[in-house]
């Protein structure tokens, strides 16, 4: 059984003890076999057999997926699928190639199902415009995914027709064994908002917002934003979805501005003005662990803020000084 086999058939059950001792096995074979991670750390001058503990490693900076095909050999393998970012035409967009279009939409299921159930007991809705226009999104990609396997009738996506949501929403309401989530990019959610208003079909929702206003609307913190929103969406928690296209997993924050992380990933915070100065408390920069790319590169250093809490739960705080303005949640 080759490395991959073996280490696919171990995530699925992979709990919080075994976790460093993964990613340390998985960072020596994306050292060896990555080559723009291995040119990094060559670059770097940084040994891969003397990086013992998460905190040691040198994580590679986001902008790689920019310039280079980020891919953990040696299978020699073909994409069968292109995520690309978000951004404008001006923009250069993050590419992530994708040798299982399955393993991504198998765990990004099972990341959601931990945190809010069976996705049969749910029906999606989704405002996602500039990601449907734009296309190549993974934020569709699993949208579509879970939509799919909940075996729900009505359409899940709604590109500008406000009209149509709300006809959708107050059906979806109507059945008693279904919850009902609205996933929307937050520009998107606050048109609607305001359009709509309190409407009675907006009211007992749980409200999904993945970040971004994409230069349709000034950009808001977290508090204003969701104070906004539940103008409209009525008093509860509005959930928030932390994740990228250079990551097959994702974080979910349930009402309370918190993310926390599944099983396959971790968020260390560094100095934001020195890369390798990494620890696990306090506010600074994200670096991301993502056990999920083991076809990429697990180990990415983000240009978002954020705050560690003792529990292990984090705050995104924003981003970094002239670092690109994207999503999923990432707040300025």
């Amino acid at each position: 059984m080759s490395f991959r086999e073996d280490f696919l058939r171990r995530l699925p059950t992979l709990n919080e003890d075994e976790f460093e001792a993964t990613a340390l096995a998985l960072f020596r074979h994306q050292a060896a076999h990555c080559p723009p991670y291995a040119e990094y750390l060559a670059q770097l001058g940084r040994n891969p057999a003397a990086v013992a503990r998460l905190t040691d490693i040198p994580f590679l900076p986001i902008e790689f997926f920019k310039t280079h095909e980020v891919r953990t050999e040696p299978a020699g393998w073909e994409a069968q699928e292109l995520f690309l970012s978000s951004g404008t035409t001006l923009q250069q967009r993050s590419r992530h190639l994708v040798r299982d279009p399955a393993l991504y939409r198998k765990n990004a299921a099972r990341i959601f199902e931990q945190a809010y159930g069976p996705l049969s007991g749910w029906t999606f809705l989704a405002l996602l415009p500039s990601y449907l226009e734009q296309g190549n999104s993974s934020l569709v990609a699993m949208v579509d995914y879970f939509a799919q396997q909940s075996g729900q009738t009505q359409p899940a996506f709604f590109l500008h027709d406000h009209a149509a949501l709300r006809a959708a929403l107050a059906e979806a309401k109507q059945q008693p064994s279904r919850r009902v989530m609205l996933i929307g990019v937050s520009y998107a959610l606050l048109d609607f908002a305001a359009e709509a208003g309190p409407a009675p079909e907006l009211q007992g929702l749980t409200v999904l917002e993945t970040g971004g206003m994409k230069g349709r609307r000034r950009e808001m913190i977290r508090e204003e934003l969701h104070a906004e929103l539940q103008q409209a969406f009525g008093p509860a928690g509005i959930h928030s979805e932390y994740g990228m296209t250079e990551l097959l997993s994702q974080a979910y924050s349930l009402g309370d501005g918190r993310f926390h992380c599944p099983a396959p990933l971790r968020v260390l915070l560094r100095d934001p003005s020195d890369p390798f100065s990494i620890g696990n408390r306090g506010d600074g920069a994200i670096n991301v662990i993502d056990l999920a790319n083991i076809d990429s590169c697990a180990f990415i250093e983000t240009k978002d803020l954020a705050r560690m809490h003792p529990d292990g739960s984090f705050e995104v705080l924003g981003r970094m000084d002239n670092s690109d303005v994207r999503g999923c949640n990432q707040l300025v």
